[in-house]
């Protein structure tokens, strides 16, 4: 058998009517595949890169500390992902301050006793990330209670947890 012929039965075995149907079947499977694909992919993925990038270019933090501040800004500007001109921080005679920042971080130990006047502060779609490092004591029960009650509010005890909660806040809480 010649090569010609051996490539012409190829062709004739694989032009059979079944082998067609078969291959046009696929290859509407694949393109609907692929189509639903980049649908869920703009649907879904896309809000959350969206408002994260927000979040990270433009989105104001409050970070409520006293000696502790500068510790915790270097924390979130060292990471690369956070502009120092968007770090607010709000002093224990200045709370008010953060009114409209939807965003707020704050060091337990040094505000315990503010707690009532920053959850009173805070709206319903705002972020509160309460940081309490075990070394420091824990936060009582009473007030875990008041922070629990709160939607969007997170009490972190490490550093490099915080850096996690306060991305996942970003992009669950609204931005305004």
């Amino acid at each position: 058998m010649s090569e010609e012929n051996i490539f012409q039965s190829i062709v004739d075995f694989f032009g059979n009517p079944l082998f067609v149907i078969l291959s046009g079947i696929i290859l509407l499977t694949n393109l609907f595949v692929f189509f639903g694909t980049v649908f869920f992919w703009f649907k879904g993925l896309v809000p959350i890169l969206y408002r994260l990038g927000l979040g990270l270019s433009k989105r104001k933090i409050a970070i409520f500390a006293e000696g502790e501040f500068d510790g915790l800004k270097d924390l979130l500007v060292d990471s690369n992902l956070f502009k120092e001109k968007n770090i607010i921080p709000v002093r224990k005679d200045a709370l008010k301050k953060s009114k409209g920042i939807n965003l707020m971080l704050v060091h337990y130990k040094p505000f315990e006793g503010y707690m009532k006047e920053i959850i009173d502060l805070k709206d319903d779609a705002d972020a509160l990330i309460v940081y309490a490092p075990r070394n420091e004591g824990n936060i009582d029960d009473e007030w875990l209670d008041k922070i629990n009650s709160e939607r969007n509010a997170i009490v972190v005890n490490f550093r490099g947890r915080l850096l996690n909660d306060i991305l996942v806040s970003m992009v669950t809480t609204s931005y305004k």
